[in-house]
């Protein structure tokens, strides 16, 4: 790895939790109500609250809380899907879409909903610009802030002490949407459009190509059946190709909050590799950016709500330390190339001309630093964007994005459900420390019991249940091995790599795997959904049951959950429940895959 590359990545971290500061102060005043912007625009929100018929003074308990996160969800996700049933008698569709299969918007509804963003169809060829709008980019912005005000309330059931409710959950989703998430997309997206990302509402254009392209194609009888000669073959005509088809549309606006929110569905199939949707080297860092920014000052806006701002630097640490070690490791595998490459007298050697290292399926504009960074970035906070395609990292490149999304996406995670996640394991660490030296665990002044520990279980143990199992059945059945392009341990990657994405909400995919069938559009949704709200509501049920207990003081025998101590054994939990877990199917994919490609039989 070459010193331009490290630069890259250390000042990107750099710049990332410098900006994390003021981010963290203004959602923590705007969460409690204290900013100028929540009373300057208090009129409009308590129209909204009097509309719907919502009293935000009225708290709730953490049950009433789950049943409003829960059916709100559940009311989004049959909007999308009668919107993509739809959409093909609808206004705002200028190239006449028609209406999605069945089971593909099932599992399209579910995945927007869920933050996940899984789409195995091409959004430019499929759905209009109504549904791109009103369907995917509300859920980007509804999906988001339900992960945020999750957190919150956690973050609410340890601050409060001796009371029943954790907050009320439309006005924190009031707030959260309004005042962070809206104004935050609208800069981003100005700053896309600085770059030359497209935003308008146009029919696609037809434009002159530089180069006519001649191929042979079948000629066409009236009937539209190909033509045969007297001996039975077929006839072809020479065909010009003089024109390419551009894809228009709204994109910046729906980029900026799918990058802002953790969501990761691209406006274009080709995502954020496509030019219109990632235009130069500083777009590409700007949404890189956008991706990590909330997740991380969420770990500030821990610490200020609990009342000790250490408690918040400490998580945030630990993430940013595993961030760094994974962008490392990435970096080095992609830079140091593909051996087999060298068999067919490929140069994979860094020079004034080339980037050097593995550059199959990564764009030039982007090269190996930007392009391993983003890879990084986006499966670590649960995003699922791509501006490269993963199918064709090397087997270690490949499986750091895959493992960052099995340990639970918890290295800063998508917005709130990072935090949220990560919060879990430090009840776990401090429950574990606890057993070993005999005293009751206690983590930011409040004592962890059996019930929490048993919702602590419920949440580490579910989402590797349905990758692994969902897996197993994909791998069984002939429906699922259709789908394989690549036999052997990659096509086995790509399984696990689909359901890992889908459990744990990120999106992302290997991109080898025909998935885009009834099997795998319900089995991932599925995975989906309950990898989304069946560790929400456990969660919620911790935020309840930490709210109504006393805040402990601290004795000399209280474990301190702020230093350099305690970050590693938070990191060493994550690593050792998250990544055990998965070492077998690990072993059997991307192991497997390394060995194949350094030569060893």
């Amino acid at each position: 790895m070459n010193t331009s590359t490290l630069l890259q990545a250390g000042l990107f971290i750099v710049i990332l939790l410098a900006l994390a500061v003021p981010v963290s102060g203004y959602m923590t005043r705007v969460l409690d109500g204290r900013s100028r912007v929540v009373r300057l625009f208090a009129p409009l929100e308590n129209l909204l609250y009097r509309v719907a018929g919502v009293d935000p003074q009225a708290g709730m308990d953490w049950k009433r809380y789950a049943l409003a996160t829960v059916s709100f969800n559940l009311f989004g996700t049959l909007f999308l899907y009668l919107l993509l049933r739809v959409q093909g008698w609808l206004p705002g569709n200028p190239q006449q879409f028609g209406p999605m299969t069945v089971d593909g918007a099932f599992n399209t509804a579910v995945s927007f909903v869920t933050n996940t963003n899984w789409q195995d169809y091409s959004p430019e060829q499929t759905v209009s610009y109504l549904t791109q709008m009103l369907g995917f980019t509300v859920q980007n912005f509804l999906s988001a802030a339900t992960g945020i005000v999750v957190v919150v309330a956690l973050i609410r059931g340890f601050a409060r002490h001796s009371v029943k409710t954790i907050g009320n959950f439309w006005v924190d989703l009031t707030r959260t949407t309004l005042y962070v998430l809206v104004p935050m997309a609208a800069i981003i997206a100005a700053l896309l459009m600085s770059q030359g990302m497209i935003q308008n509402f146009k029919a696609y254009q037809d434009v002159p190509v530089l180069q006519t392209t001649t191929y042979a194609a079948p000629k066409l009888d009236a009937q539209g059946n190909p033509v045969k000669d007297a001996q039975g073959n077929a006839v072809t005509v020479d065909t010009k190709v003089t024109t390419q088809t551009l894809a228009m549309g709204p994109v910046a606006s729906q980029v900026a909050i799918k990058m802002l929110g953790t969501n990761g569905g691209g406006f274009f199939n080709a995502n954020s590799a496509h030019p219109y949707e990632n235009p130069t080297p500083f777009s590409n860092v700007v949404e890189m950016l956008a991706i990590l920014i909330i997740p991380a000052a969420l770990c500030l806006v821990f610490g200020n709500v609990v009342g000790d701002r250490r408690q918040g630097v400490a998580v945030l640490a630990v993430m940013t330390v595993a961030f760094a070690v994974a962008v490392g490791c990435a970096l080095s595998a992609e830079q140091s190339g593909n051996p087999m490459f060298a068999t067919l007298n490929v140069d994979q050697h860094a020079s004034a001309l080339q980037a050097g290292g593995n550059m199959e399926g990564k764009e030039t504009r982007f090269g190996i630093a930007q392009t391993g960074i983003f890879v990084v970035a986006t499966t670590a906070a649960s995003c699922g964007a791509v501006n490269a395609m993963h199918d064709s990292l090397t087997p270690l490149g490949g499986l750091i994005p895959m493992l960052f999304i099995q340990l639970g996406e918890v290295i800063f995670g998508g917005v709130g459900s990072g935090l949220y996640g990560m919060l879990v394991f430090a009840l776990l660490a401090v429950f574990v420390a606890g057993l070993m030296i005999g005293r009751t665990p206690e983590y930011v002044g409040k004592k962890i019991e059996s019930f929490e520990m048993k919702m602590v279980s419920i949440v580490v143990l579910l989402t590797p249940m349905l990758v692994l199992v969902g897996t197993s059945i994909a791998v069984l059945l002939d429906a699922g091995k259709a789908g394989i392009a690549n036999p052997g341990a990659h096509g086995f990657s790509e399984i696990l790599y689909a359901f890992s994405s889908a459990a744990n909400n990120n999106g992302s995919a290997f991109a080898g795997l025909s998935v885009n069938t009834p099997f795998y559009n319900s089995m991932l949704a599925i995975a989906m959904w309950f990898g989304r709200f069946g560790t929400i509501v456990p969660v919620l049920a911790i935020a309840g049951s930490l709210a109504g207990k006393k805040r402990l003081a601290v004795t000399g025998g209280t474990l301190p959950t702020h230093g350099p101590l305690f970050v590693v054994l938070l990191l060493g939990t994550v690593l050792l429940v998250g990544a055990l877990t998965y070492v077998p199917a690990l072993a059997l994919g991307p192991g497997v895959e390394h060995l194949i490609m350094m030569g060893v039989h």
